[in-house]
């Protein structure tokens, strides 16, 4: 079938909407005709780091209907609103044991530019396209495995739900399924991107005392505010760690960063209480020159929020219907010509969590 993409040829370049073919589902797969899309920071990465082989189509954060089901597939039929997230192949130990973002095949699954069975169902004047994420949601349509397609309520627009594929499932799951901080306990959140940001309001979900944003840009601290954020830091201008400990005495009991840079990374842990844990995201702290790091602190990672997607993203648009998680506030929508525009409002921080509209 003849479909639209938004098709990357090489590092740094800009995406050109072409046309290709998609190939019919295969027993275990989804055909979805693609409402949405949200770009996530890992897309520019991807590109501009080249983690995956071009020509490529990118997007992992899909939203749409079901079109067709392969033989095998019992959980969706055409017609249902899902949500497209990460691939895991189901068979691993970590799969079996219910933490499929670990999955041992995750990197080849998500990067390597073809399915499980080696294989992608993206073409172009008979070459193969790289697929991304095991879905490739910059197109009107997508392949995907039936494990990486989680069915969602028709009540809600599904435009919007793209995002909770991969960046919101990874900011708020860091926070409600890994570091599990308990009513009344502290954080501070590092960066207040799309990810930041839906850890700000899963923290608020909890009750946390104190949920401290540090970001170098107003306008987001701003909305960490009106998201439940009981302080905000531009740590532009001052001391991070420094404003932490004023706020809290001894500093929080939890810290998240988002952004990757190590020396934030760093000053995530600087900050912590004794016993305190910190989580990241992307990247690593650099703990060389931590003075504090031997006072009973923890550090862990986190990879999409710890999240059983076809479990957690129904809870997450079960808490946005109740109003208590309205991840509605980050997103804007762009026109599907308009991804380039996207992108760029993305990097510059115009945009919180751009969404494409098919």
């Amino acid at each position: 079938m003849k479909i639209q993409a938004a098709v990357t040829r090489d590092k740094d370049s800009k995406f050109e909407l072409e046309e290709i073919e998609i190939a019919d589902p295969k027993p275990n797969e989804v055909l979805i005709k693609i409402v949405a899309s949200g770009i996530c920071h890992t897309d520019a990465t991807a590109r501009d780091l080249g983690m995956v082989p071009f020509p490529a189509v990118l997007g992992h954060e899909g939203s749409g209907i079901v079109e067709k089901v392969g033989s095998g597939v019992t959980t969706v039929v055409p017609g249902d609103h899902v949500v497209l997230s990460f691939a895991s192949c189901g068979q691993c130990e970590n799969c079996l044991s219910g933490m499929p973002a670990y999955c041992e095949r995750f990197m080849e699954l998500n990067f390597a530019g073809v399915m499980a069975d080696g294989t992608s169902p993206i073409h172009q004047h008979g070459h193969r396209l790289s697929n991304f994420f095991g879905q490739s949601s910059f197109a009107t349509y997508a392949i995907a495995s039936e494990r990486s397609v989680v069915k969602v309520d028709k009540d809600v627009d599904l435009a919007l739900l793209g995002p909770l594929g991969c960046g919101i499932q990874t900011g708020s799951g860091t926070v409600l399924n890994t570091l599990r901080p308990s009513f009344g306990e502290t954080i501070a959140i590092f960066g207040a991107g799309g990810v930041g940001l839906s850890a700000v309001m899963a923290a608020h979900i909890i009750g946390c005392s104190k949920i401290i944003v540090l970001d170098i840009v107003d306008s987001r601290l701003e909305l960490a505010k009106e998201l439940g954020a009981t302080h905000v830091i531009n740590s532009k201008a001052v001391d991070a760690v420094d404003e932490i400990r004023k706020i809290t005495g001894t500093g929080v009991n939890y810290s998240l960063d988002t952004t990757g840079i190590p020396f934030i990374a760093s000053q995530a842990v600087e900050a912590l209480k004794m016993l305190g844990t910190a989580a990241y995201v992307v990247g690593a702290p650099d703990l060389s020159k931590s003075a504090t790091f031997s006072l009973g602190k923890r550090v862990v990672s986190s990879i999409e929020g710890d999240a059983v997607p076809q479990l957690f993203i129904p809870q997450l648009i079960e808490y946005y219907k109740q109003g208590k998680f309205p991840f509605d506030k980050l997103v804007k929508f762009y026109e599907f010509g308009e991804i380039n525009e996207a992108f760029a409002d993305s990097k510059s921080g115009v945009t919180v969590k751009p969404v494409i509209k098919m």
